[in-house]
């Protein structure tokens, strides 16, 4: 049994990680920005969790004293933390780079970037002073330099965690403490809908059949990334849930296999 904390859980693909965790017999810690939406989280995840192997804590990790608090609440609980994930993220609008706010731009840079650093420095140090423990860095679009018109913001900071995700796997070398990184593919989360929100419907219409072609459901990706989190023991891995041959073949057959990863959902 294996102890897990992640950041930015209480919905998405940290949810759906806790999920999976808990159901392979595991001990999570799910947080989320404030009180309520952990609560609903913890209510949600109840029946995969017998045996009080589930706890919440409100955290925001834009706050490093919130970090150090999340760290210090799961190892009174739990004991050893094994897995610390980076998880914590927000999106942007599709939108021209020069039009975005100061405050969009401030806000998605101290979650996605500031954020994961001071979550990084919290579970390093706890790992180092333990002498083992495994922190994972969730990537994105923009992680290995591929650029979507509208997305600059969003795909900088997902490239600047690939920078610090590769600098501290070789930091780490020899120390008992593994990093590692999580790049699970286009997935069908409120992340990616929210953008469309209020758009043209033809842009809609148009991101639909790529969405079709290259995403997943939740359903489908966490149990594959949740399994292998767990098996992995080499510093440095990248654990990638849509491989470039994946993605080949899906465009090669998208005129035969007809998917819906909407149903359901929109």
């Amino acid at each position: 049994m294996k102890t897990i904390i992640i950041t930015g859980s209480t919905r998405g693909i940290g949810r759906g990680l806790a999920e999976n965790f808990l159901n392979m017999g595991h001990q999570v810690v799910i947080s989320g920005r404030t009180t309520t939406s952990v609560n609903q989280a913890l209510e949600s995840l109840a029946n995969a969790s017998p045996g009080g192997r589930l706890l919440g804590v409100p955290c925001d990790v834009s706050d490093f004293s919130q970090l150090e608090q999340l760290w210090q609440t799961a190892s009174q609980h739990f004991g050893k933390i094994d897995i610390w994930i980076n998880n914590a993220g927000i999106a942007q609008p599709q939108m021209p780079f020069w039009e975005l706010t100061e405050s969009q731009i401030t806000e998605l840079v101290k979650i996605n970037v500031t954020g994961a650093m001071f979550g990084a420095r919290v579970a390093l140090a706890g790992f180092l002073a333990q002498g083992e423990g495994a922190l994972y860095n969730m990537e994105g679009l923009g992680s290995d330099g591929r650029k979507v018109e509208g997305l600059t913001l969003y795909g900088s900071s997902k490239r600047a965690l690939q920078y610090l995700t590769d600098s501290l796997t070789d930091e780490v070398k020899g120390t008992g403490v593994l990093v590692g990184a999580i790049r699970p593919g286009m997935v069908m989360t409120d992340l990616i809908l929210k953008q469309y929100q209020g758009r043209d419907p033809s842009e809609w219409e148009s991101a639909r059949k790529i969405f079709n072609i290259l995403a997943d459901r939740l359903e489908v990706v966490t149990p594959f990334l949740a399994k292998r989190i767990i098996r992995n023991q080499k510093n440095g891995a990248m654990i990638s849930w849509l491989s470039q041959g994946k993605v080949i073949w899906r465009f090669l057959t998208a005129g035969i296999k007809k998917r819906d990863v909407f149903e359901g959902i929109v």
